[in-house]
């Protein structure tokens, strides 16, 4: 859990009030599309597509529907007719007689009869006859937007008035278009209405189950299991007008319930969600028929989909921006954070797929406004935590470049792996540096003028190391402690160890060129000691503070080749291991020297401008070695022809109290 909470306070700490209150509102943003994506018009079309995709997927692929028969008006019927508007009521009449006889177990009309025909006299007096409990369709009186003008209304009444019998009466078959003319959800009960034709029909018929009045959920349509028979029987009105042609046509309605409306081309047809997919849309009667079989499911457990509450929407939208939040911010890598994001998106579109398939409604659940909140916030908070890195990137390489070389510093920001921060063995150039009298001038200085010129001689030298390729260890004091070989070892450390302890020499020689006339102290002389050897590096601080430092031999020989420049009288020492890969290094041989803590000799040397005089100098001192006493007398001779060389003097005062391969112990 820890381990899951440290990039959440690693961002919370770092993100900024300004940049924080920006985040927050996008994600509040993203909260509202996971919750109402469904209400807002730019994505109202994105869900209604998806709840269509998923409502056919989920559909249940049925037989034909045995409880229930529709029976149309078709374009055939009208054509034979010669009436298209209103429909021949006599034929309607005659119809409902034959199917009366057939004993179904409930009829429901979805005809409004809104006017007056020649032939209302006698479809009222069949109405009258009718011994099967038959439901005329009708519509609310208190409709915000009235769905017939007044006459037309006071007409439907008035038959309704004239029809009703015990067996007779009215049904409101009102259904709940969207915007796009798409029936989706099962049509609001509204007060003061008739109950809705289907459980009416399931009432008279005494289905049982539980009526639908209250249900607020989708529709649930069903697909043909094969294109030869559709979900429901449906039979053109024609055939029952005539006795002697219906007969056939009775078992298809003895016990049935039987709906009576129109298939026509152009006149109440309705897309569904399965329009979607199939490009066919519905006759308004088999909607009527989708709806009474949901009804009638109710019987045996079905009917009603279950509904998610209310409340769960607002959770799912919360954990939704929630999870894109935290997701973008994993400590993964970036590759397999984006792939666990993509796979979050999939899983949110993914999931009321299977809602569906389970029998969910989720008619009004913003699965879009799930992927896209999940998105935004995912956005959101990794381009936070991006521009955060920006900014601690640009940090961490000005503090790095404190330290390392440029490129070096570049490399370790885009690969941290390669700063170890548990530690290794490298082998190492090592260059260790400390000020002749410094102990003495700090003495004579403020605290603050002995900081300035500290300070300033500190950022020269740190310039010198980093633009020949060091890594600064550290300053202790007036000392500078750094090296080649790590984090990154490149080919030619030690040309550039030796470039910089040269270039530090002549920056010490003119500096005190340049203020050999100050009346106030100034900095000495800078003593260098360089050796190439082991070393452990890495952080050795904690994770919480980069230490990046070099242990052992390597750091510790520097130091006391730094410090055995005063009994040679050079400013500069360095060992053989530190030379021994670059071809005419210009370095002369000191000899060898015992230092504290080693028991092995060490041959040292002092870099000089004249490759020449190097060369003849180490020629000299490899005679002396093999034990040529000539080579002795040769060195004296060329120290006397160089007075001023004083390290060459104390050289030939060492060598005449040894023996060759004797080394000088400076321990």
């Amino acid at each position: 859990m820890t381990t899951l909470l440290t990039p959440v306070r690693r961002f919370v700490s770092n993100v900024g009030l300004a940049r924080g209150l920006v985040t927050l509102l996008i994600l509040v943003a993203a909260f509202a599309i996971a919750r109402y994506s469904w209400t807002i018009p730019v994505l109202t079309e994105t869900e209604r597509g998806l709840y269509d995709v998923r409502q056919f997927l989920a559909a249940p692929v049925v037989a034909q529907d045995p409880r229930i028969t529709i029976i149309v008006f078709t374009e055939e019927t009208l054509a034979a007719t010669g009436k298209r508007s209103p429909l021949d009521r006599r034929l309607l009449a005659d119809a409902l007689k034959t199917i009366d006889a057939m004993r179904p177990r409930a009829i429901g009309i979805d005809i409004l009869i809104d006017q007056a025909q020649p032939d209302d006299d006698y479809l009222v007096d069949t109405f009258r006859r009718l011994t099967t409990a038959t439901r005329l369709a009708t519509v609310a009186e208190n409709e915000a937007v009235p769905t017939l003008p007044p006459w037309q209304d006071q007409f439907l009444r008035a038959f309704h008035k004239r029809i009703a019998t015990p067996y007779v009466g009215g049904g409101d078959v009102r259904v709940d278009v969207d915007s796009d003319n798409v029936i989706r959800r099962f049509p609001a009960q509204l007060p003061g209405a008739k109950p809705l034709l289907m459980d009416l029909m399931a009432e008279d018929a005494k289905w049982g189950g539980t009526p639908m009045r209250d249900y607020q959920g989708g529709i649930a349509f069903r697909r043909a299991a094969d294109n030869e028979h559709p979900v429901f029987t449906m039979l053109p009105i024609d055939l029952f007008a005539i006795p002697e042609l219906a007969g056939a046509m009775a078992p298809l309605v003895k016990d049935r319930l039987v709906l009576i409306g129109a298939e026509l081309q152009m006149v109440d047809r309705f897309a569904t969600p399965l329009t979607r997919l199939t490009g066919e849309d519905t006759p308004g009667v088999a909607v009527h028929g989708h709806l009474l079989a949901q009804r009638l499911d109710s019987r045996d457990g079905g009917g009603r989909l279950t509904l998610l509450p209310g409340w769960s929407y607002w959770l799912i939208a919360l954990a939704v921006v929630i999870a894109g939040a935290l997701t973008s911010i994993s400590p993964l890598g970036a590759t397999l954070t984006a792939l666990i994001g993509a796979l979050e998106v999939l899983a949110l579109i993914g999931t009321p797929f299977l809602l569906q398939k389970n029998g969910i409604d989720t008619i009004g659940l913003p699965a879009g406004g799930w992927a896209i909140g999940f998105i935004i916030a995912y956005a959101t908070t990794a381009a936070s935590a991006r521009s955060i890195g920006v900014e601690q990137r640009a940090f961490a390489q000005s503090a790095l470049g404190k330290y390392l070389p440029p490129d070096i510093a570049e490399m370790i920001i885009r690969e941290p792996e390669k700063l170890s921060l548990h530690g290794e063995k490298r082998r190492i150039y090592a260059l260790f540096t400390d000020i002749e009298g410094f102990t003495k001038m700090s003495d004579q200085l403020q605290a603050e003028q002995l900081g300035t010129i500290l300070n300033e001689y500190l950022d020269d030298i740190s310039r010198i190391i980093l633009g020949h390729g060091g890594t600064i260890d550290k300053f202790v004091g007036d000392a500078v402690i750094a090296f080649w070989g790590a984090p990154v070892a490149r080919p030619d450390d030690a040309a550039r160890a030796l470039a910089a302890a040269r270039a530090i020499q002549a920056y010490s020689t003119d500096m005190l060129a340049r203020n050999r006339d100050s009346t106030t102290a100034r900095i000495g002389r800078t003593r260098i000691g360089v050796h190439r050897g082991n070393a452990v590096v890495g952080n050795f601080g904690g994770t919480d503070r980069i230490q990046y430092t070099a242990l052992g031999d390597a750091m510790n020989t520097a130091a006391r080749l730094e410090s055995a420049n005063k009994a040679m009288g050079s400013y500069t020492l360095v060992s053989r291991d530190a030379i021994a890969t670059i071809p005419d290094a210009a370095c002369r041989s000191l000899g060898r020297l015992t230092l504290r803590g080693r028991k092995e000799p060490l041959e040292v040397f002092e870099p000089i401008e004249d490759a020449a005089a190097a060369a003849e100098h180490n020629a000299l001192w490899r005679r002396f070695e093999s034990g040529d006493a000539a080579a002795l007398q040769a060195l004296r001779t060329l120290a006397a022809s160089h007075p001023d060389d004083i390290v060459l003097a104390k050289m030939v005062s060492r060598l005449e109290s040894l023996d060759p391969g004797a080394s000088y112990d400076i321990s």
